[in-house]
């Protein structure tokens, strides 16, 4: 009886390690911000991709650390490339309380793109005076997408494939993507003003 007693004992704090082995292994699974209830990524490697800015120079979005950021997939062929006047309204608007727009070309819509770099900054500073920061051309989809984009749509809390140009994507202060927003709405619209301003307090 002593051994049996002995075997039990035994063997229940074989079990118990194991668990607490097994438990300390455990994925981390990500925390939501208490702001927007959305999770944030277990690790922000992310910042830290690199990407060129249109003049070529390298850059991440560790370069915007502590300021809200839009990201947008742009073209300069396009429906839709009069949001270039929102984009810039939107910064004029709101860059002094620290939010800062993205633009990133891209020609995975309809070949809506197909500049060079130097003819697409031409182009937005001339026809839509655009004075936030853009960046070399990107593909936002496909075999080819930059990594920045393939951590957009397929890794971060809010995953999807980009549909077309001017797609938004919103970052807090503290990098974490906060929303998304189809083409369809524009840069001024309270749908993305109300986000910005909750993500500035």
């Amino acid at each position: 009886m002593y051994r049996m007693k002995y075997s039990f004992v035994v063997a229940g704090v074989t079990l118990s390690l194991a668990m607490a082995a097994g438990a300390s292994n455990a994925p981390v699974t990500p925390s939501a911000n208490p702001k927007t209830g959305v999770e944030k990524p277990v690790t922000n490697d992310y910042l830290t991709i690199s990407f060129k800015t249109i003049d070529n120079h390298d850059s991440t979005l560790s370069a915007f650390a502590g300021k809200v950021v839009l990201i947008v997939n742009v073209a300069s062929k396009c429906g839709n490339t009069p949001q270039y006047k929102g984009l810039e309204q939107l910064y004029e608007k709101y860059k002094s309380s620290g939010l800062v727009v993205v633009g990133f070309p891209a020609n995975n819509f309809g070949q809506q793109e197909p500049g060079t770099d130097a003819e697409i900054k031409t182009f937005c500073a001339t026809k839509y005076a655009v004075t936030f920061p853009m960046m070399a051309k990107v593909s936002v989809k496909g075999d080819d997408i930059h990594p920045l984009f393939r951590w957009l749509t397929e890794k971060s809390p809010l995953p999807g494939e980009i549909k077309w140009n001017f797609s938004k994507f919103l970052l807090d202060k503290e990098g974490r993507l906060v929303a998304r927003f189809p083409t369809e709405v524009e840069p001024l619209d309270t749908q993305i003003t109300s986000k910005i301003d909750a993500a500035l307090k």
